[in-house]
């Protein structure tokens, strides 16, 4: 923990929504660099995954949850719990939503906020995509569904009014130390950011055709030969037709994943990479306990 500055402030900070609404979005861009995965296709992030920000002012620790939505299998199970959890842990918590009136998923979201005893900020995102006469009658349909500590309009993609989110956040948060250094950007370890990297990549390259079945394990992230990190890594799908899609004609799709992933890796990094991709099925393996407990998902929060 680093020493305390007088009148700093520091704390932490859930989003939540539905599923790409552009929480990773804002959470990549507030903290400079990607550590959050984007894809256009919706239940993107599984795992809660904090940004960190730090300016002189204060330290805000961002957590990005999955978005929320109806369980369908035990991974989906895990993904709720864990967006809810989080909302434990914080000093604030951000409900983005699209610019659009509020629908039946955005009122099952802000019942559940009805019960936080927290502050609660409407974060309504993607506003360069709408007129600014209709953000009136959008703001109105959510203030009938909660009261609101605060209601910002941003663009995350834009930067656009980010800072002044910022600055809002900071009224709300208590005096306290920096809890990380200031270039840390983010508290998950370096291998969990490369295989989301990888399952980018996937979800990107592959479009509709292997939407979620697609799990990441980096087996192996050291030694250095011929000055090259060495990366092994598992993609894991649920039929052997999705294996298919993904090593493609030729082993073709493989390998344009492997390239553009390798290149999403070295960025992060900074160094050179050689990187070694596998495909396996492993069937049915987002509703098998036993096999999302080996590759990471907590147990507990599976039952």
């Amino acid at each position: 923990m680093m020493d305390e500055k007088k009148d700093y402030k520091s704390g932490f900070v859930a989003l939540i929504g539905r599923p790409n609404v552009g929480k990773s979005t804002l959470l990549n861009f507030l903290v400079g660099q990607k550590v959050a995965i984007m894809s256009p296709q919706p239940q993107t992030t599984r795992n809660k995954i904090s940004g960190i920000y730090t300016d002189d002012q204060e330290q805000i620790v961002f957590i990005d949850t999955p978005g929320i939505h109806k369980p369908k299998n035990k991974l989906d199970d895990f993904m709720d719990k864990s967006s809810y959890s989080a909302l434990d842990e914080v000093d604030v918590v951000l409900f983005m939503v699209e610019p659009e009136p509020a629908g039946k998923g955005d009122q099952y979201i802000a019942e559940l906020l009805k019960k936080i005893k927290k502050p609660v900020f409407l974060v309504i995102n993607k506003i360069d995509k709408v007129h600014p006469d209709k953000l009136l009658s959008i703001i109105d349909s959510y203030k009938n569904l909660g009261d609101f500590a605060e209601i910002v309009p941003i663009s995350a993609s834009q930067g656009n009014n980010v800072s002044e989110l910022i600055k809002t956040i900071a009224k709300y948060l208590p005096e306290g130390p920096q809890f990380y250094d200031a270039d840390q950007l983010t508290d998950r370890p370096e291998y969990f950011i490369v295989a989301e990297l990888i399952r980018e990549q996937v979800l990107k390259l592959t479009h509709e055709e292997v939407p979620h079945a697609t799990a990441v394990v980096v087996d192996r992230m050291q030694d250095h030969e011929g000055g090259k990190l060495q990366i092994e890594a598992t993609i894991y799908v649920e039929r052997p037709g999705q294996k298919g899609i993904i090593i493609g004609k030729k082993g073709q799709m493989l390998k344009q994943i492997g390239i553009a992933a390798r290149q999403e890796i070295e960025a992060l990094l900074g160094e050179k990479v050689n990187l070694r991709l596998w495909v396996k099925v492993q069937k049915n393996w987002r509703s098998d306990p036993a096999f999302l407990k080996s590759i990471g998902y907590n147990a507990k929060e599976l039952r």
